[in-house]
């Protein structure tokens, strides 16, 4: 039986605050397209979910083509903020992210990985930004696969790692990440300093409030001291 465990980490709202540039991309997008921006926590709200999921939910009375107009919209605009800020200015990772990732990394039995919404180029740019390339071993993306909270990317992460389902975890800000983890048979650890409220995270097997909780909640999770 392997010793290797795997933790999958939400990028936005749990290892970075990215809420200026969602905002900001969104409502560009709205407005390249001519339709009424929704408000910011209707925004936030959608986080997580895969971009032609999240229109929908944010424009209901808009058709599937203005939907197509506002993906591309969103990720035209999105892109041209990322080049005129430069990936210097990455959105700031949370106080303790990159402690906490580079103490698990020390850990030969433990890998890394990424479940996001974001595009292959915008996870991309993200670690160019902030230094991270090759900590993860696997990095999963909305590009491959269906939205969150299908479990799709977390069967591809555990199929990649040969990691057993309940020697991995889930860390995410939002009740979909909580919801995939559900289906893919993981445990999940949830942060409350995300975009979705605590409520939202009911389905976590437990909930963290800094980077300092995550060594013992996982310890709780697996069992180890």
């Amino acid at each position: 039986m392997s010793d290797l465990r795997l933790v999958v980490f939400d990028v936005d709202g749990t290892l970075v605050d990215s809420q200026a540039d969602i905002l900001a991309a969104m409502r560009g997008a709205f407005d390249t397209v001519g339709l009424s921006a929704p408000d910011r926590e209707a925004i936030l709200g959608i986080v997580g979910l895969s971009l032609d999921v999240a229109m929908p939910r944010l424009s209901p009375h808009a058709d599937a083509g203005a939907h197509a107009e506002l993906v591309e919209a969103y990720k035209a605009t999105y892109m041209s903020l990322r080049m005129e800020n430069g990936t210097s200015m990455s959105p700031p990772l949370y106080p303790g992210a990159r402690a906490a990732l580079d103490a698990l990394h020390a850990v030969p039995e433990v890998l890394l990985g990424v479940a996001t919404g974001k595009s292959r180029r915008g996870l991309d740019k993200l670690l160019d930004g902030h230094g991270l390339r090759g900590r993860f071993v696997t990095e999963q993306v909305a590009d491959f696969h269906p939205s969150k909270p299908h479990p799709s990317m977390l069967q591809a992460a555990l199929a990649e790692t040969g990691v057993r389902p309940e020697q991995a975890v889930m860390i995410g800000d939002t009740s979909y990440d909580m919801e995939m983890a559900r289906a893919a048979g993981m445990p999940a650890i949830g942060v409350s300093w995300g975009y979705h409220d605590r409520k939202a995270l009911a389905l976590a097997d437990v909930v963290i409030d800094s980077f300092d909780e995550l060594q013992g909640a996982l310890n709780g999770i697996w069992g180890t001291a």
